[in-house]
């Protein structure tokens, strides 16, 4: 292949800004077709945005000769069902987070990949923005000393009634579509970044519960990872609370790092007892940095820049994590 030519599974919210205009700005890329099984809104989306087919149902976009590479965006109860389609096709995928509903279907899905030797990539896109780049550069230069220990916290309020009722939030809340709540829809982006920061787990454990009620998922969950590298994770996540809090702080014997996940745009790097912050250029299209490493990766001009096996090796720390104790 020379250039990659994108079909999208599931044009919807996600695909507006953070991703879709992406495949037509990167080099050797192209946007070329779109699908949802309401014809009207694929229709309206490929008028909107200038893509020159669209369909209502999936296997015609992945049987279009015209389509080299996937792109499944749907909600995660369908992300294996499209994903083995697409491979059974000899077709590339490029899957969004989570990789699917449980730990067993994701490897399910790298290992049919590697099976049929078909390239699978997972869009944990952060850890190719350049904030997080950093972060990693700085703890593998040892900045801050010898890292033992991070804490990570997000909270946020319940939903209001306005948001239960709006479709475009309801699915994240319906463990049936989204696969465990709030917390399988937005910790996928931590976790796997503690995972590209600190590699190989050697312990994971967890505890969730249901406090408020609001939710048939969890709205409280807690995870405790050792690595093998000897770093400790604590990670909180309270989808019940009365203040929204995003945190994450690296802890070295020399300093820390600490920064937000989803609010900012800045790292703050204290060393010695001298802090400095670090900004960093917004993006427009969030997952751009991340489909420009895909498509090399397709066209074999770069690495995998996420497999499947470690977007497994995600879902494995979510679904540890989000067991009931006692």
């Amino acid at each position: 292949m020379e250039k990659i030519n994108w079909g999208i599974i599931g044009c919807g919210d996600v695909t507006e800004l953070k991703s879709g205009p992406a495949f037509n700005k990167v080099p050797n890329s192209s946007l070329i077709a779109v699908m949802r099984r309401d014809a009207a809104k694929a229709e309206d989306y490929a008028r909107r945005h200038g893509v020159p087919k669209w369909y209502s149902d999936a296997q015609q976009l992945i049987d279009d000769p015209e389509i080299n590479a996937i792109y499944v965006a749907t909600p995660p109860s369908t992300h294996e069902e499209y994903t083995l389609a697409a491979i059974k096709a000899g077709k590339p995928v490029y899957v969004e987070k989570p990789m699917t509903g449980d730990y067993a279907s994701a490897l399910h899905m790298a290992e049919t990949a590697r099976d049929k030797n078909i390239k699978l990539v997972v869009a944990h896109y952060r850890r190719e923005q350049q904030r997080f780049k950093k972060v990693k550069q700085l703890i593998a230069e040892k900045a801050i000393g010898e890292v033992r220990l991070v804490r990570l916290e997000l909270a946020k309020t319940p939903l209001t009634p306005e948001e239960f009722a709006d479709p475009k939030t309801a699915w994240r809340i319906d463990p049936a579509i989204a696969g465990g709540g709030l917390f399988n829809d937005l910790s996928p982006h931590q976790l796997d970044l503690m995972y590209y920061f600190f590699g190989e787990v050697a312990k994971v454990t967890g505890l969730a519960t249901n406090q408020g009620g609001f939710y048939k998922a969890d709205d409280m969950v807690i995870t405790n990872i050792l690595f093998k590298s000897g770093v400790v994770f604590n990670g909180t996540w309270c989808f019940n609370a009365g203040k929204a809090a995003d945190y994450c702080e690296i802890q070295g014997t020399k300093g820390k790092i600490s920064f937000t996940v989803f609010s900012t745009d800045s790292i703050t790097v204290e060393i010695d007892g001298k802090a400095e912050v670090l900004t960093f250029e917004p993006l427009l299209h969030v997952q751009q940095p991340m489909i420009e490493a895909v498509v090399n990766y397709f066209l074999d001009k770069g690495p995998n820049p996420d497999s499947g096996f470690e977007g497994a090796e995600v879902m494995r720390l979510i679904e540890t994590s989000v067991k009931r104790w006692g």
